[in-house]
């Protein structure tokens, strides 16, 4: 069956010589970013201080405005112009895709702002037309699927579209589950260390500092979050939404918890240090908890690689030299 590209002039071969080189190029390309990336750490730490200039610079401006025309009125930031804004606005994604929950994965996934959530959803624009199109050229112009009927092809198509979709929300989703890993393993580091600035007479605000520049090292989401506290330590009115943001950005139930005995602690004046030595032993415990369950689970795992790979090579071993002697005999 001739091809679409055939047809056209083009040779399949060259077609599929370009789709080829460039998976080789983006293959190549995703395995060298991350030695071209740099220090991570630095460069998560120049955003959270560029947010925390954002923090101060917003509610200087609250304040202002407050004071001018009363409570209740707001500052909206302006944002930059570019092709993704452009199309956001457009096609009024933003009131028919956000909600609450998009915007709290984005932040559980480390992005904030409303430049992220624009790329958040130009990106759900432009991966369907990216994905349609690979896939209209492999169906219909390599002629892949051509033993198959009309109806399949077009399964096919709207497959893509529909993957296309929510790519970028499986990759926020993956974000945000690794960010939250890797914060439930360095918290209750973070809370020892925290526990030792508190019990030497440091404030909470140079507890939570002192600790981001020391817990970097083992989780740089975990350093971003305890920057961000206390950024908003310092300049939000009330303490308590600085420590309900922290838990809610993070979504962990050890992290509420903490927050909630400081928020008591702050509120009643209770001792911070026992709370602090309770809630680390709490989450040392439930990261036990949390890898004696991984544990528990790799026997059944290992079952059928070990029946698919390993017996038959067993078997081969054992069987292999008798059945070579009786075909010897023979």
């Amino acid at each position: 069956m001739e091809s679409m590209f055939e047809s056209i002039g083009l040779s399949t071969q060259l077609v599929i010589g370009v789709l080829v080189a460039g998976a080789v190029f983006v293959t190549f390309l995703t395995i060298a970013m991350p030695l071209l990336a740099g220090n991570e750490l630095k460069s998560r730490m120049k955003a959270v201080a560029l947010e925390r200039d954002q923090v101060r610079a917003r509610e200087r401006a609250r304040l202002a405005i407050e004071k001018e025309r009363g409570r209740g009125a707001g500052l909206r930031q302006q944002e930059t112009r570019g092709i993704a804004n452009l199309v956001v606005d457009r096609l009024n994604l933003r009131k028919a895709l956000v909600d609450d929950k998009t915007v709290a994965t984005l932040r559980g996934a480390g992005y904030r702002g409303q430049r992220p959530l624009t790329l958040f959803l130009f990106a759900r624009v432009l991966a369907p037309i990216v994905l349609v199109t690979f896939t209209v050229i492999y169906v219909f112009g390599l002629g892949i699927l051509h033993s198959q009927p009309g109806i399949v092809k077009l399964l096919v198509v709207l497959g893509a579209v529909l993957l296309g979709f929510y790519v970028p929300v499986i990759f926020v989703r993956n974000k945000a589950a690794k960010r939250r890993l890797s914060i439930t393993r360095a918290w209750p580091d973070a809370l020892d260390l925290m526990l030792i600035c508190v019990e030497s007479g440091s404030s909470i605000e140079a507890a939570f500092r002192r600790v981001a520049e020391e817990i970097g090292i083992q989780s740089i989401a975990l350093a971003e979050e305890l920057i961000l506290v206390c950024a908003e330590l310092s300049y939000l009115p009330d303490r308590k939404v600085a420590y309900d943001n922290l838990a809610a950005r993070t979504g962990l139930e050890g992290v509420k918890a903490v927050c909630t005995a400081l928020v008591q602690a702050e509120r009643y004046g209770t001792p911070l240090g026992n709370a602090l030595r309770v809630m680390a032993q709490e989450n040392r415990d439930m990261r036990m908890t949390l890898a004696e369950k991984k544990a528990a689970a790799l026997p059944p795992k290992l079952t059928v690689p070990m029946i698919v790979f390993f017996l038959p090579v067993l078997f081969v071993v054992i069987i292999g030299p008798a059945m070579i002697r009786v075909l010897g005999y023979h």
